[in-house]
């Protein structure tokens, strides 16, 4: 077979697997809208007096940034005392452990059932101190805030009547932004977060698919913890993991969009790249323990359908990556193809791929009384596009690493406990780890500007449009990446 054959099938099969989760992004849009009037009403109310305990777990690790901030939203909750315990699981190792127990002292004198919970070692990461915690813990069910999240008062009598349903394992909020508007990098982050909790969540959870528990800012019968086998750290995301097992055994999930826990977003791109890292090689690893068992079960077909598609989702990073790992090669032995080839073939299935995540994304974000769209929307979406993939390279390594490493560490996300553009992140204690990662980053820019140039000497003007997104998302991610990190 001829090398440019070679070239033009890969790269054919490759933009036609790309289609089809864009095609399955499609669907959950259909299925968004199809049952997004379908909220989940309690079984009962509970009354006062019949309210279930409820042990509240702060897992910290060096937040001393945020970590006052965290303790004084708490200490708000509107929840009777008699009823509410809250765990200050603390396994720092610099002088947040000081702040946690002065903090932790002072509360105790308006709630005594306030526990400063410390480990000399940090085994099992957040997911050891979790479980650490719940040996520990007297109430019923367990809520969880991390600590860059601020909870409103009635966020817990918001979400505890679902529990009257002795069926119900976990309770889900969404995410809000203290800091959405500090600048482009947070708002692309908002606009990434929204799409998750406003299209996915809710598109799973209302069709009876799994879905996943984020982490933070949601509620678990202890019980149902315990009977799906407890926190385990064999994976990063330890809160992915738990969630599907748990429904594996099967405890009902609910996902409450209308309900908003507040969190601070990333603020250089290095410790957004180490979150994204953390996800992507997290959910990987969850692929590769829990999706053959769910494939084989004899759950409903449309159940394992989302499963493979959501817990693969990120493959997607290492397929764009490939993609463009042929672009070059493409470009240089595509030319004895019609333009009507890549018209009616290549075309089509890029704006597909790109209408879809437009949507996706869109649908988070616009309101009922909006009218129209703001072209800083459209700026927003066409850059987080464009972000999407210069995250390419740090995504497929996060991938593979789940799919092939054993390396487990949790690597914390910095939080800077700023919210206005007046403060400034960099004077703040805390910093992402440099990498190598953007000289690979900048290794791309330099390989997309030859194709550029290769697809403009062959006249392949169609192809254009996509490279000089591709470079724009890689430029960016680069040069903010070594800015930042400066």
């Amino acid at each position: 077979m001829p090398l440019s054959t070679m070239v033009t099938n890969a790269y054919d099969l490759l933009l036609c697997i790309i289609g089809l989760y864009s095609c399955h992004r499609l669907l959950i849009i259909w299925r968004f809208y199809h049952h997004r009037h379908r909220t989940p009403q309690p079984q009962r109310y509970f009354s006062d007096v019949d309210l279930p305990t409820i042990t509240v777990q702060l897992p910290i690790f060096n937040e001393i940034n945020v970590v006052k901030r965290l303790l004084t939203a708490v200490a708000q909750l509107n929840y009777p005392q008699d009823k509410l315990e809250v765990q200050v699981l603390d396994d720092s190792t610099d002088e947040t452990r000081l702040v946690c127990q002065q903090m932790v002292a002072q509360l105790q004198t308006q709630n005594p059932n306030i526990h400063h919970i410390h480990r000399q070692q940090r085994q099992g990461f957040k997911a050891g101190a979790l479980a650490h915690g719940l040996d520990q813990a007297q109430g019923e069910l367990v809520a969880i805030f991390d600590a860059d999240f601020v909870p409103v008062p009635d966020t817990l009598l918001k979400m505890v009547h679902h529990f009257s349903d002795p069926s119900v394992g976990m309770v889900q909020a969404r995410w809000g932004h203290l800091n959405r508007g500090y600048s482009a990098l947070t708002e692309l982050q908002a606009l990434m977060l929204d799409g998750h909790f406003v299209a996915e969540q809710t598109s799973r959870s209302r069709t009876g698919c799994f879905f996943n528990f984020n982490g933070t800012a949601g509620i678990w019968r202890a019980a149902a913890i315990v009977d799906a086998g407890g926190w385990q750290h064999s994976t990063v995301t330890e809160d992915l993991d738990l969630s599907y097992r748990a429904q594996m055994c099967g405890w009902r999930c609910i996902y409450m969009p209308e309900i908003q826990v507040p969190a601070e977003l990333p603020m250089e791109m290095n410790s957004f790249k180490s979150q994204q890292f953390r996800w992507a090689k997290g959910s990987s690893q969850v692929a590769k323990l829990l999706l053959p068992s769910i494939l084989r079960a004899d759950f409903p077909l449309h159940i394992k359908w989302e499963a493979f598609f959501h817990l693969t989702n990120n493959f997607n990073y290492l397929l764009m990556l490939l993609l463009l790992f042929l672009a070059l090669p493409y470009q240089l032995y595509v030319t004895p193809y019609s333009w009507q080839y890549a018209l009616f073939f290549h075309v089509p299935i890029s704006l597909i791929t790109s209408l879809s995540l437009i949507s996706f994304y869109l649908i988070a974000q616009r309101q009922p009384e909006d009218k129209w769209i703001s072209w800083q929307l459209v700026r927003n979406l066409m850059l987080m596009m464009g972000v999407g993939i210069g995250l390419s390279i740090n995504q497929s390594l996060a991938v593979c690493d789940g799919l092939i490493g054993t390396n487990n560490d949790f690597v914390r996300t910095p939080k800077h406990g700023i919210v206005t553009t007046t403060e400034r992140w960099i004077d703040r204690k805390y910093r992402a780890a440099k990498n190598w990662v953007p000289y690979l980053e900048l290794t791309m820019v330099v390989y997309l500007m030859v194709t550029i140039a290769i697809a403009f000497l062959n006249h392949h003007y169609l192809s254009l449009p996509f490279l000089v997104l591709f470079l724009t998302g890689y430029g960016y991610t680069f040069s903010l990446s070594m800015f930042q990190s400066r």
